[in-house]
């Protein structure tokens, strides 16, 4: 905060300030871009899409509201907006988005593109309607005379409040029935308290239907009748595809996922560096930590430490800890120590789900217990953990967790404590996280090829690891070997430069390093021409008239039947 003068300014925060205003200034989502960007096109040439509504699926914080909403700034279209806070439920929407889902905009949108309003409801999971729930029957009007009854109690406090004398005119009320039920065009409304009343009764005659009961039915409605487009931003779509069909066939679906820590990095770096914020040698890499792909929470702590001066005082407002040795610390403890540890504690201890701490304890349990029986009690009380777990991600009943906690640690100390506990040097570093971590790699790989290969063959990357991988990983292996003939290494070739493999990626494949003989002698161009096919031009030492010599029917030797290919 800044001050000019006496008069105190507060600060636009960064995260509103670095709002993107056109798709290619959103950090991250490539892939979720072009997706959009084709979906949008198609409503500006005049043509809507088959799929008339978007829902934009992803985490917190990686940039499903601002891809929106600079998606409507680039496209020049008017936006109507319905985040969390406003009233959502049958009426609100088919007032607001279903009134403007009904209407053509007539003024033209910017660069000769056709307006539009962007129908953007925020955070559409967070309805609680259910799928038999109806909307709220309106809450009755209050009547101009029981709404001055509430207000005043007597008709003596009336006709003081509007100033009525005996005498006088207009002449004062004697019941409650002389009071008019509306107020009317006479001589009584003309007065100023009368006026005041009337304009409060107006407010607040009818209560205001908070509640989001019919929402999700009259989105569902809005989804299937819009005619203009419609963006639904989710944390988790499987509140929406549960409720109706339409969620499932009528709407593309657009996935967003954590920011990658190099994205965040540059991001956040290149934000410091434009408003001029100092900052101490690793507070760039511990912001990324603790914002784990959320890049609002990210900027939020960068303007948390902009006032501090670079040095340890931003670190420690970032807490930068080392989560690994705090889990060790308390594995051990929980395993070992002869209490019970409360969810509360739990959490305070440790700034990390229960997600992270269940594979520590399932792979201590079996080193701590001290013989077969209490080793199974143990692991029983962790997989109920674990349903808790699931439970709660499933069905986003984050209360759960608490119950998860308690039983990964007093619950499962407990369990091997009735006998002597082993005594070892410290909690063991799950393998299997230790393993996801030496082949992260390698993993990367495999799905960039089966990006690829699932692009080209109009394949989903899951089918093109099961099918596309294993069929490459043969060709390229036959190709590549010694034996291999000059036409196998064609082949191999044609095949790595029309899928763009990279030297590491046809390094996977082959299973050797990407220096190996076998690898570049795939990229190495030949010193002659690569052999051309059969059924091209004619040879070049053959005559004209020798081409004749060919008879017609040895075309259909390139026929192939279609058992071949089902071997």
């Amino acid at each position: 905060m800044s001050t000019t003068g006496s008069r105190p300014t507060v600060r636009t925060p960064l995260a509103e300030r670095y709002r993107p205003h056109r798709l290619d200034e959103v950090v991250g989502g490539a892939r979720g871009r072009a997706e959009l960007r084709s979906w949008a096109d198609a409503w500006a040439s005049g043509r809507p899409p088959a799929r008339r509504a978007v829902v934009l699926a992803g985490p917190p914080g990686v940039g499903k509201t601002s891809t929106a909403l600079a998606l409507a700034e680039e496209y020049g279209w008017t936006l109507v907006e319905m985040n969390a806070s406003d009233a959502r439920n049958e009426s609100a929407i088919e007032q607001v988005a279903g009134r403007a889902s009904i209407t053509h905009t007539l003024s033209p949108g910017t660069g000769g593109r056709r307006g539009h309003a962007l129908i953007l409801l925020d955070e559409a999971d967070c309805l609680t309607g259910r799928l038999t729930e109806t909307p709220k029957a309106a809450a009755p009007a209050v009547g101009f005379r029981d709404f001055l009854r509430g207000r005043y109690g007597t008709v003596e406090a009336l006709n003081v409040a509007w100033g009525l004398k005996a005498g006088g005119k207009p002449a004062p009320y004697t019941e409650w029935d002389d009071v008019p039920k509306t107020p009317g065009r006479g001589a009584v409304a003309k007065l100023p308290a009368v006026q005041r009343d009337a304009g409060d009764w107006k407010e607040g005659g009818r209560p205001r239907d908070l509640s989001d009961r019919g929402g999700l039915g009259a989105i569902a409605r809005l989804v299937k009748d819009t005619r203009q487009p419609v963006v639904l931003t989710v944390n988790d779509e499987r509140t929406l595809t549960r409720y109706s069909a339409v969620f499932r066939t009528s709407v593309l679906r657009v996935r967003f996922f954590p920011l990658k820590d190099t994205e965040m990095a540059q991001h956040v770096a290149r934000v410091a560096r434009d408003e001029g914020i100092a900052l101490a040698p690793g507070a760039v890499d511990a912001i990324v930590r603790k914002a784990r792909g959320d890049l609002r929470a990210a900027l939020n702590d960068l303007d948390a430490i902009a006032p501090l001066p670079a040095g340890p005082d931003q670190l420690s407002v970032l807490g930068v800890r080392d989560l690994t040795s705090e889990i060790e610390q308390l594995t051990e403890e929980a395993l070992t120590a002869r209490r019970y540890f409360r969810s509360i504690e739990v959490q305070d201890r440790l700034d990390a789900p229960p997600d992270d701490l269940l594979p520590w304890i399932e792979e201590n349990v079996p080193h701590f217990a001290p013989d077969p029986r209490h080793r199974a009690a143990a692991l029983d009380v962790v997989a109920v953990a674990d349903r808790f777990l699931r439970r709660a991600r499933l069905q986003r009943v984050w209360s759960q967790w608490s119950y998860s906690s308690e039983l990964l640690t007093g619950g499962v100390g407990f369990a091997i404590r009735d006998a002597g506990v082993p005594l070892r040097e410290g909690a063991a570093f799950p393998r299997f996280l230790g393993d996801m971590g030496r082949s992260r790699t390698q993993r990367g790989l495999r799905d960039a090829i089966a990006g690829k290969a699932g692009e080209r063959l109009h394949l989903s990357k899951e089918k093109a690891r099961l099918w596309a991988l294993p069929f490459l990983e043969v060709v390229l292996h036959r190709g590549t070997e010694s034996r291999a003939s000059p036409r196998e290494l064609t082949v191999v070739r044609r095949l790595v430069r029309e899928l763009d493999l990279t030297r590491e990626e046809v390094g996977y494949l082959l299973g050797v390093e990407p220096e190996s003989p076998r690898v570049t002698g795939v990229f190495d161009r030949p010193e002659t021409a690569e052999p051309v096919p059969e059924a091209s031009a004619s040879r070049p030492d053959r005559g004209a008239d020798a081409a004749a010599e060919t008879p017609p029917p040895a075309a259909k030797q390139h026929q192939r039947s279609l058992s071949e290919f089902e071997r």
